[in-house]
């Protein structure tokens, strides 16, 4: 059965957020084509994984028989997430943008799976997984745009899960999420919209572009 690792990191609830308004419907395209799949969902506002700790780092770099009982404990914690994201066939991402970077949860979250010699290394242990982030931005970071220069989600992301953990990584951008609740940047709803309507359409797309894939 096709398993899919579905992570939100939004503070706002359902349709009241951009990017889980938007990963909700690539997960009801993605169960439509996989009904008898399995979903993993983590949601990292609701319920936050602990930001990395001495013990935990450390941990990855001991033998097991040398660990401490905290170290044990907290690697423990880690190998549940790293095992989660080995597991999954597919990977589904809500990463909006919080003062031009990543929300703090989803940072906690790629620190405790990223481990050198296991996830990271010569040979990660999930390479090639198809993962699919969507970035959702209250205003536009994309080249030619005046703050081009403070997009620090896709690059970062692009890095970690990509060229470090050796996915399959594709983006979703709904952008200018804010125009319609700010009147400053009013004349841009229609840009808006449209980039919503696109984001919609793309999570429609990708689901079953992925569905074709796992089932070739």
């Amino acid at each position: 059965m096709a398993t899919l690792l579905h992570i939100d990191s939004s503070v706002f609830p359902g349709e009241a957020s951009s990017s889980r308004s938007v990963t909700a419907a690539f997960r009801k395209v993605w169960e439509e084509q996989h009904p008898e799949g399995t979903v993993i969902y983590r949601d990292l506002a609701a319920a936050p994984v602990p930001h990395i700790s001495a013990a935990a780092w450390s941990a990855g770099y001991a033998a097991p028989s040398g660990r401490t009982p905290e170290q044990s404990a907290a690697f423990a914690a880690r190998v549940k997430l790293i095992e989660e994201l080995e597991q999954a066939d597919t990977v589904l991402i809500g990463a909006p943008m919080y003062n031009f970077s990543i929300p703090s949860t989803l940072k906690a979250w790629l620190d405790s799976v990223l481990l050198l010699g296991r996830t990271a290394g010569e040979v990660p242990s999930a390479q090639d997984t198809p993962v699919v982030v969507v970035a959702s931005r209250g205003g536009s970071y994309a080249p030619g745009t005046p703050r081009e220069g403070f997009e620090f989600v896709q690059n970062y992301l692009e890095a970690v899960l990509k060229d470090t953990l050796g996915l399959d990584l594709d983006f979703i951008v709904p952008e200018l999420t804010m125009a319609p609740r700010n009147p400053a940047m009013s004349e841009l709803v229609p840009l808006y919209q449209a980039s919503r309507e696109r984001a919609f359409e793309d999570a429609t797309t990708k689901a079953k572009e992925l569905a074709k894939r796992l089932a070739a």
